[in-house]
């Protein structure tokens, strides 16, 4: 089955929060298809987007950054 990823920046606290929901959701369906190579990967990508995005100080609300798992 194909889906399609539809994403919509609402402003500059939404900015990279997109980002953060597709590695999660990546992640658990590696960890649901028993895939974990992947699923360790994704965290690795998860704590890169955090730190990077942490750095630029371009995070959420105030310069947050959503923490591991579910960004919202």
């Amino acid at each position: 089955m194909v889906k399609r990823l539809v994403i919509v920046i609402t402003g500059d606290s939404m900015r990279h929060d997109w980002i953060f929901e597709v590695l999660s959701d990546l992640r658990a369906y590696a960890l649901a298809n028993n895939l974990p190579a992947l699923a360790a990967k994704t965290e690795e990508a998860l704590r890169t987007a955090r730190i990077e995005i942490a750095a630029s100080g371009e995070g959420g609300p105030e310069g947050s950054v959503p923490p591991s798992g579910r960004a919202h």
